[in-house]
């Protein structure tokens, strides 16, 4: 059974990984889900869940770009 270590690191098995569809170099999100319990979630999945999902004409032409140069700054 893992421990978590004096650095806050925990090893999760292989298989556990494998399972849930987790390859090294995959960003996740960790949070609280109550006492003693930790949530792991893939981050990309957000994208994948949602990229595409607007409907065409949602924003104005030119919008998007307006907004990604404004990041720029």
């Amino acid at each position: 059974m893992p421990k978590l270590s004096r650095k806050n690191q925990v090893t999760i098995p292989v298989e556990v990984l494998r399972e849930a569809g987790i390859s090294p170099g995959d960003e996740l999100m960790i949070r609280s889900n109550g006492r003693g319990r930790l949530e792991v979630e893939q981050t990309d999945n957000w994208v994948k869940r949602w990229a595409g999902t607007m409907p065409a004409g949602t924003y104005p032409p030119g919008y998007l770009e307006k907004l990604r140069d404004e990041w720029e700054r």
